[in-house]
């Protein structure tokens, strides 16, 4: 139905309106008694499919990346489509604007977006209150800089959002690898990027030191495709260095090498998420998970659209994955088709965890 009858007519309207849309028509249909619905046509609930990464089981492996629903807005009601994990923001600690629009792009062809957003959204402070109900997911808290903070001051903006997001967050993501705000994938570099996830991990103790009771929130990295064989091998030293809980790979690239689109669309600024992804992120979490010895997990994102798609993301090395792009092209059955794909195929759950 969603591929032959909502994506046709979704399609011909701007893409970010369209998110909204989207938006809307699920709350609604939620409000009025669909959530059960959605749950009992797309949720594969099997033990076999549960996984422990970093301390935390998870329901499923399959989770929704951020930059979907950005402000925590609907994130139970997104749950229902079967996704083991949410992803929220990026967050920044001011609300922002994020830059002008137009800034969401479809490739058709390419079955890809390009997007330039920059990190819009309504601030850490108001998705604390939207997070203060009961989750029916578990959620992780993706985290950046204002665009307006200077990158020798970052490491306060991320600080702020950590503490903020602590009790109402499982885990957390540092975001450092977006294309569309000025100067952050700078943070990416061996000095800079290990002084701040140092402190991250510093402040981590601290909250758990002032709050008794609690434990430490696992912390990962969420780095970008285009980094080189040695600047990867630099994040293996770093995450061993920091101790930090994990990468996840990867964001989106400002690659746009045989892309099939017009090129009034391939040469939109921003970052290409799709199908053009899959195969580099796939070579990014295979050579992590080698070089390191597969000693810390991987989140595998980029390109999945299909349930071989992620089976090939978990052979590699990844123990859990992320959709975004596949989602808004397949329709929420992608998110089923992937869990009773793993299903029939244990031998890669047993390998990737």
């Amino acid at each position: 139905m969603y591929k032959f009858i909502l994506r046709p007519f979704f399609f011909l309207l701007d893409a970010e309106r369209v998110h909204h849309l989207t938006f809307r028509l699920i709350r609604l249909l939620s409000n009025i008694g669909f959530s059960k619905i959605f749950r009992s046509i797309y949720t594969v609930t099997d033990a076999r499919l549960e996984r422990e990464v970093f301390g935390i089981k998870f329901p499923n492996p399959v989770g929704l990346a951020a930059g979907f629903d950005k402000d925590a807005i609907l994130y139970n009601e997104l749950s229902d489509f079967g996704f083991g994990f949410i992803e929220i923001g990026t967050l920044t600690p001011k609300p922002q604007e994020g830059n002008p629009k137009k800034r969401l792009f479809r490739l058709k062809k390419d079955e890809a977006i390009i997007n330039r957003m920059g990190f819009n959204n309504k601030g850490v402070f108001d998705a604390v209150e939207k997070l203060k109900k009961k989750h029916r997911v578990l959620i992780g808290g993706n985290i950046g800089k204002n665009k307006a903070t200077p990158n020798n001051m970052a490491i306060k903006d991320y600080l702020i959002c950590f503490d903020a997001l602590f009790d109402h967050v499982d885990y957390f993501v540092v975001n450092v690898s977006s294309p569309n705000t000025p100067g952050l994938r700078e943070l990416q570099d061996k000095e800079p990027l290990t002084h701040l996830l140092t402190e991250m991990k510093k402040e981590n103790k601290k909250v758990v030191k002032k709050n008794k009771g609690t434990k430490e929130k696992p912390i990962l990295l969420k780095i970008a495709p285009d980094l080189t064989d040695e600047q990867l091998l630099d994040i293996i030293k770093i995450v061993t260095t920091t101790k930090i809980d994990g990468i996840i790979a990867t964001n989106t690239t400002l690659s746009r090498e045989d892309l099939k689109a017009d090129l009034v669309f391939s040469e939109e600024k921003g970052g290409l998420s799709g199908k053009p992804l899959k195969n580099r992120s796939t070579e990014v979490i295979r050579f992590l998970a080698e070089k390191s010895g597969r000693s810390f997990p991987i989140i595998g994102v980029g390109g999945i659209h299909s349930a071989e798609d992620a089976i090939e993301k978990l052979q590699a090395g990844a123990s859990l994955v992320q959709v975004w792009t596949g989602f808004v092209y397949e329709g929420p059955s992608l998110v089923k088709k992937i869990n009773k794909a793993l299903l029939r195929h244990p031998e890669v759950l047993t390998a990737s965890v």
